[in-house]
């Protein structure tokens, strides 16, 4: 689980940095360089954090309910089995 979100993290990042890339080499510097580099990388940072945080909550959202239901199955199962094996 912690493994599938860390791929996750690392396929954001670098989806975001891909686009910052893309996006800083289109737009143009009003005063100079370093200010506006500095700012598009504070942006994309915390463009990157926020897209991780809401993939880590739909991630942790989606398995809560897929243990969940996996959890009443087995529990069906294991009154079903019980009604079986049930002395008459």
């Amino acid at each position: 689980m912690k493994e599938m979100i860390a791929k996750g993290m690392l396929c954001l990042a670098l989806c975001a940095g891909m686009a910052f890339a893309q996006t800083s080499s289109t737009t143009t510097t009003t005063t100079t360089t370093d200010q506006s580099a500095g700012q598009d990388v504070k942006d994309a940072g915390n463009s990157t954090k926020s897209a991780t945080k809401k993939t880590y909550h739909k991630t942790k959202k989606t398995t809560k309910k897929g243990v969940h239901k996996a959890a009443h199955k087995t529990s069906q199962g294991a009154n079903k089995v019980e009604d079986k094996t049930t002395p008459q």
